[in-house]
């Protein structure tokens, strides 16, 4: 159960370090870029932690998986990004590849 929590905090460090991409302009603003270094560099220490009893497909898998579909919310939400048929269609395949992997890695 760890794991999945050192997992859950590689998610959500890996959102916070792209949206402060997103926040730092393209690196002209001092904190947001600083951030970026900090949340990826703790995302990428929990992501190696969760790999210790997770295995490293089901585990990249969705932490890119759903690091990808909440950004897209987020860019959606917060940055007014437009919200198309297609975006959400993909968010939900998104979806229903990482609730696979899930019931894959439970069932084994």
């Amino acid at each position: 159960m760890q794991s999945w929590l050192y997992l859950a905090a590689a998610i959500v460090l890996e959102i916070a370090g792209t949206t402060s991409m997103k926040l730092s302009e393209g690196l002209t603003k001092s904190v947001p870029s600083i951030l970026i270094f900090v949340f990826y560099g703790f995302s990428f220490l929990m992501f190696t932690m969760a790999l210790k009893r997770i295995d490293l497909s089901v585990a990249y898998a969705i932490w890119a998986g759903t690091g990808t579909a909440l950004i897209a919310l987020i860019g959606i939400a917060h940055f007014k990004e437009p919200l198309t048929l297609i975006k959400i269609v993909s968010i939900g395949l998104i979806i229903i590849g990482v609730a696979g992997l899930n019931i894959s890695d439970i069932k084994n």
